[in-house]
């Protein structure tokens, strides 16, 4: 019988002999989290959580161009390495990462290797292959077998093409029908013990994006097929659709890194708003000046129809012109946005060197840089595939600084590559993107960082058209989707309603649910490094202290600590920019009172505190609010009231109190 050998003689030898390897362990930092590779007729792993398994063994493998990899495999030698080391982002919530980790690559004959990394914040394995040249993947095999019977929060899809989907709760995955598909990250949880997974993916590149889909009691990956023929279909016959499929998932080179599979285990709900291990586990950055990324906020007109009641200037989509522009880019000089986001319209959709006569983009974009706003033009992802260098030469010539593509719709291996190419090309015209109707993040954002936001969120647009953006869904997408990367969920509506008062309104001046406070935190909770102002400034305008919080709250933060969150419920959070903190909090259906310690302040100092909370009508009248100042340090613990769908925004300033109505 051969001997099963642990993680400590692996550390102590950089090799080991095929003959002996039968399971291979790697550990977390920590030693909380343990992923187990076991080796025999195929190959399985199995993750555990404090002592407890949370996936079962599970199975792994890639076909590739008739090679089985994974099955009868014959294992070479194993390779440990420890990494620590720190990581400086561009920008995020963190101005310096620890990138620290225990790794195994297992080596075996047939020309690829294994590699298994234990993070504290999680574990993953990914497939790396030496074949040289071109190859087939015919399928990849990724089995997740969940310990018992966990709670499950599946972001549902129909079809392969939509990342934009609200979160279905179920009570166990034998509640889900056979063959039913989730993006990723998924949540599982277990209320008795406590603990949370999720799964998920990072450094997806030329490989289609992998889905869940449920089978018999448990899931596998699943993904795309690698598109035979391609043809323009779906909206307005502006979105490429697949015709036909081939019957493999990816043409790739045959030495390569494959994608990450992860699995992140915690039983603090806190950790989930800053888990950072897709962003480490993914490529470095690729652009060696990337000084000209600005990440900030911006006016937007599309939300709101471009309505600006009582202006002078005729206003509404019909109405759009060089003079209307010019408003909203006063707006934002005028209250320190660093942007202009113009939407759909200024162009002919298939040619944007075709622009719209009723407005002079060229005169926007230079008044706009004589007042010090950026401005970037929206476009169809279509638009961008023959003629992406023509275009953003001719763009970036005009002064642009960037553009929202819009519809990508796809996560084929083809519409990935696709991605990476605008954003490579983009980077060399110094323009930086919005990817919006695009497919989840998996770390394509650590490589190109002139990406500042990816949509595949279910955001603030839809409430347009229903009920699905609420105060439940605000505090669900943060603990998965946003593992992955920045969203553009869109907020800053000022027609806030209560559950019972709020109706779709489209067209027409829209309505969120939730309370004013609740939208105004999520300029703190959010990941939105291209952060909309999506209401009109009008409506702005009628509030100067909302208008200031909103001018003057960062979109990057230096620290970030989470105080309390729970996944559905509520979260408050704080974030450190230079000297000053934002703290934001959020709340379901649930009305709460939140108690708000400030320990983490510096101790010995004074500071002036700026504190938005809902009003006592807040429950009837979702727009009521309070706007106060006091004097706090870091022995101070403000109790705070959040109506049912509500929220709260301090601002803490080192020295003084605030003066009145700042």
């Amino acid at each position: 019988m051969k001997q099963r050998t642990k993680i400590l003689l692996l550390l102590a030898l950089p090799y080991f002999s095929a003959s002996a390897a039968e399971v291979v362990e790697v550990s977390s930092p920590d030693g909380r989290l343990r992923l187990s590779l076991s080796v025999g007729a195929t190959v399985t792993y199995s993750v555990s959580y404090r002592g407890r398994e949370v996936v079962r063994p599970s199975a792994i493998g890639l076909n590739v161009s008739g090679r089985r990899l994974g099955v009868q495999p014959e294992v070479k030698a194993v390779q440990p390495r420890s990494v620590n080391q720190a990581i400086a982002p561009l920008y995020g919530k963190f101005d310096t990462l620890q990138d620290c980790f225990n790794e195994q690559r297992v080596t075996f004959d047939g020309g690829y290797a294994i590699v298994v990394r234990a993070y504290n914040e999680g574990v993953a394995y990914r497939f790396s292959t030496s074949f040289g040249g071109t190859v087939t993947v015919e399928s990849e095999t990724a089995e997740i077998r969940l310990a018992g019977e966990p709670e499950v929060t599946f972001p549902e899809v129909g079809t392969l093409t939509s990342w934009e989907v609200p979160y279905l709760r179920y009570r166990s995955p034998s509640a889900i029908a056979e063959g039913k598909r989730a993006i990723t990250p998924a949540l599982f949880s277990y209320p008795n013990e406590g603990v949370r997974v999720v799964v998920a993916e990072a450094d997806l590149r030329s490989y289609p994006g992998m889905y869940l889909e449920k089978h018999g009691q448990n899931f596998r990956g699943c993904y795309a097929p690698y598109p035979d023929s391609i043809a323009m279909g779906s909206w307005g016959s502006f979105v490429t659709v697949v015709k036909k499929a081939a019957p493999y998932i990816a043409r790739v080179s045959g030495t390569r890194d494959f994608p990450w599979r992860v699995i992140i285990a915690t039983d603090d709900d806190r950790s989930l708003l800053v888990n950072e291990i897709i962003y480490k586990l993914s490529t470095p950055q690729a652009i060696a000046d990337a000084s000209w990324v600005k990440p900030g906020k911006a006016a937007w007109e599309w939300w709101h129809d471009a309505e600006l009641p009582g202006d002078s200037v005729p206003s509404g989509m019909k109405n759009r012109s060089t003079a209307l522009y010019k408003r909203y880019v006063d707006f934002a000089a005028e209250n320190g946005l660093e942007y202009l986001l113009w939407d759909a319209g200024w162009s002919n959709i298939f040619d944007l060197a075709q622009v719209n006569p009723k407005t002079d983009v060229q005169e926007v974009i230079r008044y706009a840089k004589s007042k010090n706003v950026g401005v970037f033009l929206w476009c169809v992802a279509a638009a961008l595939r023959e003629n992406a260098d023509r275009y953003m030469a001719m763009i970036s010539a005009w002064g642009a600084v960037g553009l929202k593509v819009d519809f990508f719709d796809r996560d084929d291996q083809l519409a990935l590559e696709w991605l990476e190419t605008i954003a490579r090309k983009a980077a060399e015209h110094k323009l930086m993107l919005n990817f919006h109707g695009c497919s989840k993040p998996a770390g394509l954002q650590r490589m190109y960082p002139n990406i500042l936001n990816f949509e595949a969120v279910r955001g603030a647009e839809c409430a347009k058209w229903d009920v699905t953006p609420n105060p439940v869904h605000h505090l669900t997408f943060p603990f998965t989707r946003m593992l992955g990367g920045s969203l553009d969920y869109t907020p800053g509506s000022m027609r806030n309603r209560t559950q019972q008062s709020f109706k779709p309104l489209d067209p027409g001046m829209p309505l969120t649910m939730g309370t004013r406070c609740h939208e105004l935190a999520m300029y703190v909770l959010y990941d939105q490094y291209l952060a909309m102002l999506c209401d009109s400034p009008v409506e702005y305008n009628k509030y100067p202290d909302v208008r200031s919080f909103l001018a003057t709250v960062p979109v990057t933060f230096d620290y970030t600590k989470v105080l309390e969150a729970r996944v559905g419920e509520y979260a408050l959070v704080a974030k450190r920019a230079g000297e000053k903190w934002y703290v934001g909090g959020m709340t379901d259906w649930t009305a709460r009172t939140a108690v708000v310690d400030l320990s983490f302040l510096e101790p010995g100092v004074q500071y002036a505190a700026e504190i938005f909370t809902d009003g006592y009508l807040a429950n009837q009248n979702a727009e009521h609010y309070n706007h106060e100042t006091a004097t706090v340090n870091a022995g101070t613990k403000l109790t705070l009231n959040m109506a049912v769908g509500g929220g709260f925004v301090v601002v803490l300033r080192r020295g003084g109190v605030c003066p009145p109505n700042y």
